[in-house]
């Protein structure tokens, strides 16, 4: 219950930090429309023993009253709808903006890449779209609670015993809170199949992959085993739902064994000529009105477990995500250092070890590795060697378990994350595929310079990109992707290149880093692509910058001024290619076997 309360106001306070006016007109309409139904219930007592006793006047005021609270009751409700239909809109907009700054906010990837986020923000996801009548719900609870309140009074009024009433009304609201618990854990343990799902639908019905669907001939086995997962899911909700509707039912018979009871009591006593039949007819409204309102609520607390469920989840996002919570990366104090102008020494590793969330297995082990200011450097390595990982630390998406990482002798941890992300740009081979006009999807890795043509055909150039343009129908003004009816789809090398132009947006990074950016291309067009990044690495000498550069093709690689091999997650050579080739190590072999294969 103490996180229920909680959770509401918390909502509340959402809703009045978005509109204090709606606000304070729906809670008030609904607190008013709550106590209507209670106070028709009086008038109608008093419309009975009125007309009983043949008194016309009063018996038509009476009757009168009932008819305005009744349509007051209804026409409360329909006026504050209006108001806090409003505000669920803008509460919905608020949610999904946290949720895409929890998503992209941190300084790292744990909300991607750690399955524990990824599974709430499976279930926030679906969630926050049912919280749309999350706020109605709690109005009308809070109504409800007025209304029993003084239908509470009333009951007493006619028979002490009458009160116990309401309690009988405790055992549904118990069974539907468990029945409801019972659905949000199965609604958890179901959020990772149904997110693989929901990835097998994407996979069918998505166009970049259609063609492997077809010829590897997928359509039956992605149909059946998102079959067999939703089966799984579908079994699981079913007998959780199963148990919560028995629980539910169970709570309802109490009730229902109570109503009986003080309908025959308040007959018996108008029997022995203790109470009147306007009393009789008062109970039989009011148990009636009880049952309402225990119905009511009971329908409510999924509603309001939904409720609590959102809130504890993004409170547990807030705490793990936040951007606060990496204030030991970000904050401005004494430790704090400036983001250097200019690399004089470069970039330096010593004893960094790293591995993913939820895993221990180690993706980098002890790794102890220098890459000078101004040089070109290449990662080369099997797949799952450890060269991606090597990138993110670099970037900052991670921080090593141990170790250190020092630009120009200054440990990265007190840099500030934001000021350093700022003189880097990347490439990376899962580039995203901005659906922009064509100016900002390139215009976007420089977001002061996003509107300025001429910076956006200079990085295009610089990308070896700029055989694109002829390809779009309206310049850098086409729109691009499918979601649009003018939009043009590109080729696969096409959108690498003009992701390629985006990660050359800026002109002076201090870390230039491509991390396979042109798988999409073919030899030569990737070896003249790096050979131009190397002459435009050597002439960085005002900001000593270094070119970062992971790739299978050793035709590319062996430019390099630096070469580092990685292989089970450590470091195992550095050096030039001639200097590696003489070493007969791992690099030579490779290479051999790379060279042997183009002749």
């Amino acid at each position: 219950m103490r996180n229920l309360v909680l959770a509401a106001a918390r909502l509340l306070a959402m809703s009045w930090r978005q509109s204090r006016r709606k606000t304070a007109a729906a809670t008030v309409l609904m607190l008013a429309s709550g106590t209507a139904v209670p106070l028709a219930g009086l008038g109608l007592r008093q419309l009975f023993d009125a007309a009983l006793a043949g008194r016309a006047g009063e018996a038509v005021i009476a009757g009168v009253l009932v008819a305005v609270l009744l349509i007051a009751g209804l026409t409360f409700t329909h006026f504050a709808h209006i108001a806090y239909f409003e505000l669920a809109e803008l509460n919905m907009l608020h949610y999904d903006e946290e949720l895409i700054t929890l998503a992209n906010g941190s300084p790292g990837l744990e909300a991607h890449e750690d399955s524990a986020h990824a599974n709430r923000f499976t279930v926030l996801a679906q969630e926050v779209q049912q919280t749309r009548n999350t706020l109605r719900s709690l109005l009308t609870f809070a109504g409800l609670g007025v209304g029993m309140l003084l239908t509470a009074v009333l009951l007493a009024m006619l028979h002490p015993v009458l009160l116990l009433l309401p309690v009988v009304a405790v055992p549904p609201l118990l069974a539907g809170r468990r029945s409801e618990r019972l659905a949000d854990r199965a609604r958890e343990a179901t959020a990772e199949p149904t997110r693989l799902a929901l990835n097998l639908f994407r996979l069918a019905g998505d166009e970049g992959s259609a063609k492997e669907v077809r010829v590897y001939h997928l359509q039956d086995e992605v149909r059946r085993r998102h079959t067999a997962l939703w089966n799984q899911v579908s079994t699981t909700l079913w007998r959780a739902h199963r148990r919560s509707t028995l629980l539910r039912a169970a709570g309802q018979l109490v009730f229902a064994a109570g109503y009986v009871a003080a309908v025959l009591l308040v007959v018996r006593e108008t029997i022995a000529g203790r109470r009147t039949v306007g009393d009789v007819v008062l109970v039989v409204a009011l148990a009636a009105q009880v049952n309402a309102q225990v119905a009511q609520t009971v329908a409510l607390v999924p509603d309001l477990q939904r409720l609590t469920g959102v809130d504890r989840r993004l409170r547990e996002l807030r705490e793990a995500l936040s951007p606060a919570s990496a204030a030991a990366r970000t904050a401005d104090g004494p430790a704090a250092a400036p983001v250097p102008e200019r690399l004089e020494q470069g970039i330096t590793l010593r004893g960094a070890s790293f591995s993913y969330p939820g895993t221990r297995a180690p993706a980098l082990r002890d790794v102890d590795l220098h890459l000078p200011a101004g040089s070109t450097v290449a990662v080369i390595g099997e797949n799952g060697a450890g060269k991606s990982s090597l990138v993110k630390l670099l970037c900052g998406f991670y921080r090593p378990a141990e170790g250190e990482i020092l630009i120009d002798g200054i440990d990265l941890d007190r840099i500030p994350l934001g000021g350093w992300r700022t003189r880097i740009a990347a490439g990376f081979q899962d580039f995203v595929r901005y659906e922009f006009a064509a100016r900002r999807a390139v215009g976007v890795g420089d977001l002061p310079l996003e509107g300025y043509e001429k910076a956006v055909l200079a990085a295009l150039d610089r990308a070896h990109a700029a055989d694109v343009l002829p390809t779009l129908p309206a310049g850098l003004a086409t729109q691009l992707g499918r979601s649009y009816a003018d939009g043009i789809e590109l080729s696969g090398g096409q959108w690498q290149k003009l992701a390629l132009g985006r990660a050359l947006m800026r002109e002076q990074p201090l870390l230039l880093v491509l991390d396979e950016p042109t798988s999409a291309l073919d030899p030569e067009a990737e070896h003249a692509l790096f050979e131009r990044y190397a002459a435009q690495a050597a002439r960085a000498a005002t900001t000593g910058a270094i070119t970062l550069l992971v790739s299978h093709r050793f035709s590319t690689v062996r430019t390099a001024d630096l070469i580092v091999v990685v292989s089970g997650g450590r470091v195992t050579e550095v050096g030039d290619h001639a200097a590696l080739v003489r070493e007969g190590g791992l690099y030579a072999e490779l290479y051999g076997l790379q060279a042997r294969a183009y002749r």
